[in-house]
């Protein structure tokens, strides 16, 4: 991490009233970011090794976790990294929902509701939903449609069994039923896809008798049989077993398969106890993403009925172009037919999903006074629809591509009405214990930018398991993958968990302003499929929009149906995310195609004549109904299209680039404007009251960032609105003395290092007076206390500052001190090792004498130490230092990972990881100063030693307070 030169957003000293109502900024919300509450902050995934917990020590870590600022706990069995060392457990004494576990579940309960911290849990062990109460064989298990082929040339017999899967069961699954068997003619194999003809079908199912078949080919080519057989897929919970019986995987496309989910918890898991702890705490149930896995087809048993009914044909006659063997598709019809057919059974899926376990999952938990929380993706299914059913929806960092598929879960949430989008957040592969929060805030920063605002992160661990060894127990370290494991365990294990009250404490502000008030958009994109974790988003808006200022977000057919679908001053989702245009485009998971459902014509071409802006992507006239068409359906939909297309609020672009010139025809305007950049914005409202989150953020995981210093100009409500800056490192709220006003925007400056993000508030001025502001000036900064401007000068001379009237002020500065440069240093290192127990550390404290900073790896002895290190020097200012003029601002150039700054005895407020420019204000003083960074690292480096056949693979980490260090004085002097 590199310090920026003298920056307009740098870490604060600490002294004065944060979050007193400035300006107007509404007194409830100013009180709640001064001191953000457990309400809205973030949570982490508890790891549990099963059953094998202590109440007394769960009730310990509650308090670990209440004590550092974190307001969620979710309960989640995961033991990969025992089960890659064979770690047995006893499960009929310890395994998941036994008593010992319940025990613990019941200690975390109670002591969440003493300490204000909510208790979430998993619906079965570790995912996805499984059960121990069924078998691979049951109706309520998972199952799959395994099929088998033969290969008969023209005219000759087939005589002998049916032909068996090609791909074989598991050996827990002992049953299996054939469903069908059929012929196809056979016109050739491409690219290891055989191309059937559908009207040359022949049912042979009736033919088979004691599972053989005879039957003779026409001579008109070769032709292929194939039969088709349900059974169980035996899948089990990641890294099982579990349970003793066994787990299985649920059904989670029937209602047998919900219904043994719930009967499991009904009958061996709730008692009353339980329950009444359980609608005190207000949790939620949680589910992992939908990764059911089979190497055949995704089946449930009623599939064909359901099909029919749902579809509204018999899908029998086309099961050869939706059988899949090892996730590849074998046989197609014409490419038309082919990819119409496999789009209505992932939306039969899709459907069934919803209505057979959503929805009574979430029933249930809420007879229990708890919500459900679910990622719901993993399949080709209608994640947008399913976000916006839930009561709160979940992305994760991991496997998502870019920010776009963040925003595709924030449209379902957002057009339903609820609040929270929530993250399992900054989990990283091979970053266990070295991944600092310079890297997890960029990556959480970026998330808020795409729509999230609740971080789970990625995680807590029970501290102990059998067999661990130092520094404890953790899900996915060491041995995951035969390598070092992802994710980071956070906790008292952790030298960062010492400044980890300064992080949480941020995260709970910045999500306390994105779950306020209500989001507001610019253009919404209609989809016809709402996938997600694909990467596919909204090309023109990511690459041309997003970089200067337009925010965006996406609805499939599905949310069309939602009350706020509607339309009123032109916005759709009025008193919601109030879109000012609509852009349809092609569906870019089936190759460009212009396809719609008649339906969703017909409620796009209402909205439209209601007032509503849209725009068409592409040439539409020959638009093809989604899924397979009916007789009549393409004229029909072509026609409802037609008529959208002729109206005056509808335009028509061939190529997305256009877009941005559509919509200004259409008189549609972003809210933000700035020159183009990796500034992101989300903007929230809060009746008269705008919240704009400013991020330099990252649309991908991998794309690099710069630092970004311009303006922007933001939409108010409040023609006369104010802009107020909220620090969520400090809590405070502070004017912004420059800023500029045209009609119903302001402009403000925003100065971000790569990652970095902040808050401003255009708020309605207090009792109808506003702050003193200026429109421009050449001091380093000008300051407001809300009443007075004060000058900031970082340099001797003249300094012109243009009042907000007009007018030019003229600041004469005598002098300013030049820099001085820090390298004397005392560093107090603690050594953390392992101590006589798996959770037990020792800390012996090295003393050196620095005359130039290095990082710790190039000290003698404290090569491969991890831990906390204190850096003291001292500075002598004369005696000509005026206290009430003179400040400083501290570069502390590259730290590694977080520290606090300490100025004669005075801690100042949390600093910001991503900037290393402190601002000291004015608490140096004449004569001598003492000047302490208290620094702490990551585990890696002491871990590299300790456990050498798991982490020496990785590098060692520059640790502690690198530098170079600098001290830049600066003057303040009244304004006139």
């Amino acid at each position: 991490m590199t310090g920026a030169g003298a920056p307009a957003a740098v870490a604060a000293p600490a002294g004065g009233s944060p979050g007193a109502a400035v300006n107007g900024l509404p007194r409830a919300l100013a009180r709640r970011f001064a001191r953000p509450t457990t309400a809205t902050a973030a949570g982490l995934r508890w790891w549990w090794p099963h059953g094998a917990v202590s109440p007394a020590e769960v009730r310990r870590e509650v308090d670990q976790v209440a004590d550092a600022g974190f307001g969620v706990l979710e309960i989640a069995d995961v033991t990969h990294s025992l089960r890659a060392r064979d770690i047995e457990f006893d499960l009929e004494r310890q395994g998941w929902g036994t008593p010992a576990w319940i025990a613990g579940v019941k200690a975390a309960l109670s002591q969440g509701a003493r300490r204000g911290v909510r208790i979430d849990l998993t619906v079965g062990p570790s995912w996805p939903a499984a059960v121990s109460s069924i078998t691979p064989d049951d109706e309520a298990a998972c199952a799959e449609l395994a099929h088998g082929a033969a290969v008969v040339a023209a005219g000759a017999a087939y005589d002998g069994v049916v032909p068996p899967p090609v791909v074989e069961a598991a050996e827990a699954a002992t049953r299996s039923e054939l469903v069908a068997v059929q012929a196809y003619r056979d016109l050739g194999t491409v690219k290891a896809v055989t191309t059937l003809d559908p009207a040359s079908r022949v049912d042979l199912t009736d033919r088979v008798a004691d599972g053989r078949l005879a039957w003779t080919a026409p001579d008109d080519g070769p032709w292929v049989v194939l039969s088709y057989w349900r059974r169980g897929s035996a899948q089990e919970p990641e890294a099982g077993p579990h349970t003793s019986p066994r787990s299985y995987v649920v059904d989670h496309f029937s209602a047998r398969g919900s219904g043994a989910l719930i009967d499991l918890w009904q009958d061996r898991i709730l008692d009353p106890q339980l329950r009444r702890l359980l609608g005190a705490a207000g949790g939620y149930l949680f589910e992992d993403s939908l990764e059911i896995e089979t190497d055949a087809t995704i089946w449930t048993p009623r599939m064909l009925e359901e099909f029919q009914k749902r579809a509204g044909y018999d899908l029998l006659p086309y099961l050869p172009v939706v059988v899949e063997a090892h996730e590849k598709y074998l046989y197609a019809f014409d490419p038309v037919v082919t990819t119409r057919v496999r789009d209505d059974f992932n939306q039969v899926l899709s459907d069934l999903y919803r209505d057979h376990h959503l929805l009574p999952v979430q029933a249930f938990a809420r007879s229990l006074g708890m919500g459900l929380r679910v990622q719901p993706y993993g399949l080709e299914t209608d994640t947008v629809e399913h976000s916006s059913l839930l009561d709160v929806p979940e992305t994760e960092s991991l496997g998502f591509k870019n920010l776009d598929d963040y925003r595709v879960m924030a449209g379902g949430r957002d057009m339903r009405g609820t609040t929270v989008l929530s993250c399992e957040a900054a989990c990283y592969f091979g970053a266990a214990y070295q991944t600092t929060w310079d890297r997890a805030l960029q990556t959480l920063n970026s998330i808020y930018a795409g729509g999230g605002n609740m971080a789970v992160l990625h995680g807590f661990a029970y501290a102990d398991a059998p067999g661990v060894t130092w520094p404890g127990f953790a899900a996915f370290s060491p041995y995951y993958d035969g390598a070092v494991g992802y994710g980071e365990a956070w906790g008292p294990r952790t030298p960062q968990w010492r400044h980890v009250r300064d992080v949480a404490d941020y995260l709970a502000r910045t999500q306390l302003v994105l779950q306020t008030g209500r989001p507001v958009y610019d253009v919404v994109f209609l989809r016809q499929k709402g996938w997600t974790s694909t990467g596919i988003g909204a090309p023109w808006a990511t690459n041309v929009g997003i970089p200067t200022g337009w925010t965006h977000s996406f609805l499939t057919p599905a949310l069309l149906d939602l009350p706020r679908a509607k339309v009123s001053g032109g916005r759709l989702g009025p008193g919601g995310p109030s879109y000012k245009a609509m852009v349809i485009g092609p569906d870019q998971f089936r190759g460009g195609e212009r396809t719609m459902a008649v339906a969703t014509a017909s409620k796009v071409l209402a909205l439209a004549r209601q007032g509503l802006p849209v725009v068409l992507l592409g040439d539409w006239s020959t638009a093809e109904p989604v899924g397979r068409a009916e007789p009549g359906e393409t004229e029909e939909l072509r026609g409802l299209l037609g008529e959208l297309s002729v109206l005056s609020t509808t335009r028509q672009v061939l190529v997305d680039t256009e877009i941005p010139t559509a919509l200004a025809d259409l008189g549609v305007e972003p809210d933000v404007r700035h020159e183009a950049s990796t500034v992101m914005t989300v903007r929230r409202r809060l009746g008269s009251t705008d919240l704009y989150y400013v991020a330099n953020a990252k649309h991908a995981e991998n794309r690099r960032l710069v630092r970004v210093t311009q303006d922007l100009w933001l939409t108010a409500k409040d023609r006369s609105a104010v802009p107020v800056r909220l620090d969520a490192w400090s809590g405070r709220a502070t004017p912004v003395a420059v800023h500029e006003r045209d009609g119903d925007r302001v402009r403000v400056g925003v100065d971000l290092l790569p990652g970095q993000s902040t808050i401003i508030a255009l708020v309605p001025p207090a009792r109808g007076r506003r702050s003193p502001s200026v429109r421009s000036t050449s001091a380093a900064a000008v300051l407001s206390d809300g009443h007075r401007l004060t000058v900031r000068a970082a340099s001797a001379g003249d300094v012109e500052t243009v009042r907000a009237g007009g007018g030019v002020v003229t600041t004469t500065v005598g002098r300013v001190r030049e820099p001085l440069a820090l390298e004397a240093w005392v560093l107090e290192a603690e050594d953390w090792r392992p101590g006589a127990a798996a959770t037990q550390t020792v800390k012996p404290v090295v003393r050196v004498q620095l005359d130039a900073l290095v990082p710790w790896s190039a000290l003698p002895g404290l090569e491969d130490a991890s831990g906390i290190g204190r850096y003291r020097t001292q500075v002598d200012l004369g005696g000509d230092w005026k206290r009430r003029a003179d400040g400083a601002w501290l570069e502390l150039g590259e730290v590694n990972d977080t520290f606090r700054v300490t100025v004669n005895g005075t801690r100042l407020d949390p600093a910001d990881p991503l900037a290393t420019t402190v601002d000291l204000g004015h608490l140096l003083t004449s004569g001598v100063n003492t000047i302490e960074v208290e620094v702490a690292t990551t585990l890696i480096n002491r871990l590299r030693t300790v456990t050498p056949e798991v982490y020496a693979v990785a590098p060692r980490q520059a640790y502690g307070l690198v530098g170079p260090v600098r001290l830049v004085p600066y003057v303040d002097t009244p304004l006139g």
